[in-house]
């Protein structure tokens, strides 16, 4: 049977693909414009929790208004905001750095809004036998803008002088949000049913036996990863070569290698391989990081890229459809899908918030590289301590699966 994916799918791949644009052409720089503001790790440390605990309130306190009104106003809303985000930063300019924990703010119910409705309409217009395929289009749809977006805004910025560079990136991506917002409107409005239930993500991890506990510690091992790499890897890249285009270049490379494996793994990749393909990936996220012990320049953090770039589809796709799949296992659980997206998320944010924690600590007393190496090497640990926690789980979806298709 041919597996193809609906024109919802479709329209809402686009929607994302506009709004990973605009952020591969700004988020990847955002940092590295704070940072020459104000050469400090804790800062963009606690910009990056101002963020997380956004996104985390966003996600349960919107979850009512996703379930029970229009979840499309909510992603517009948060693709506009996301807008309004960099509106203020152009505005703010330099000074952008006295505000971190308001622009944090902003910034985190911005991608909560977006991110909370986009899951939501995804699990809706998906299924499981097209899951893996969307979730491959969209890593590839990142891994292009990915391509694109910081090469781009890093050859403006480098043959500009001062901000100019930065601020026209900036304003290139609050154009693109609009248009985003724009193309939403061709998205169907959803059916809502229900009443949202508040304290639904306790009662899942507080049920004995719950296959949500074993997926939310998964999650948490995922987020306690992502929350430092997302912004320190990038520093560490622009400081070792303090030249933005080649962290441009950098985001090219692996962004290409990346869409690859993306495109691969959304081809190939079957539910019967996802226990063995997470253990794969994730011991190989932890290897490539292994000669920056060594050594920490480009080719090493080039290095590391790529290995990681190609691993993480092995990695990623089965925690995402393995987390989607058992929202389809009942009636019920497609009733709850809400609550449970916001489950989703706040086990992410809560792994996020530990492993800024331990960055926060460990940069306290200005660190030296060594401790930054260290600490990216313990950090990488976590995906493989997921693995251990998902396996079973992993293992059984694929069974349900292979029953299902008989």
């Amino acid at each position: 049977m041919k597996i193809s994916l609906g024109r919802q799918s479709i329209l809402l791949l686009g929607v994302n693909g506009l709004f990973a644009l605009a952020g591969a052409l700004s988020g990847t720089f955002l940092n590295v414009f704070l940072w020459k503001s104000r050469p400090d790790y804790a800062m963009l440390g606690w910009f990056t929790i101002s963020q997380q605990l956004a996104i985390g309130l966003t996600f349960w306190l919107a979850g009512k208004w996703v379930k029970e009104h229009n979840k499309m106003n909510a992603l517009r809303l948060g693709t506009g905001l996301s807008g309004v985000f960099y509106m203020l930063v152009l505005w703010t300019g330099a000074r952008a750095v006295d505000w971190i924990w308001p622009l944090g703010l902003l910034l985190g119910c911005a991608l909560g809004l977006f991110w909370l409705a986009f899951n939501v309409v995804y699990f809706e217009v998906t299924d499981r036998d097209n899951r893996d395929l969307f979730n491959g289009w969209v890593g590839l749809l990142g891994s292009m803008t990915g391509i694109i977006g910081p090469w781009f805004s890093g050859f403006i910025i480098s043959r500009m002088a001062d901000n100019t560079g930065y601020r026209l990136i900036f304003t290139v991506s609050l154009v693109i949000y609009i248009i985003a917002v724009v193309f939403s409107f061709f998205l169907k409005k959803r059916k809502v049913s229900g009443t949202y239930r508040w304290s639904e993500p306790v009662r899942q991890l507080s049920a004995s036996q719950s296959p949500w506990r074993p997926l939310a510690m998964g999650l948490f091992a995922q987020g306690v990863r992502e929350g430092v790499f997302a912004f320190l890897i990038t520093l560490l890249v622009y400081l070792a070569t303090a030249q933005e285009y080649k962290l441009g270049q950098f985001s090219l490379i692996t962004s290409a290698v990346a869409l690859v494996c993306y495109w691969a793994a959304g081809k190939w990749f079957k539910p019967n391989y996802r226990s063995k393909g997470m253990l794969t990936g994730s011991i190989l996220l932890l290897l490539v990081l292994l000669p920056l012990l060594w050594k920490v320049n480009y080719g090493t953090l080039l290095f590391m890229g790529i290995g990681s770039a190609a691993a993480m589809p092995l990695y990623i796709l089965p925690m995402i459809s393995a987390g989607f799949d058992m929202m389809g296992t009942s009636g019920e659980n497609v009733e709850k899908r809400v609550e449970l997206v916001v489950l989703r998320e706040l086990c992410l944010m809560t792994g996020r918030l530990f492993g800024l924690i331990i960055f926060l600590i460990a940069v306290i007393n200005a660190p030296s590289q060594q401790v930054l190496i260290w600490l990216i090497i313990l950090l990488g640990t976590f995906p493989l301590i997921g693995w251990i926690f998902m396996r079973k789980l992993l293992i059984q979806t694929a069974s349900e699966d292979s029953n299902a298709a008989v």
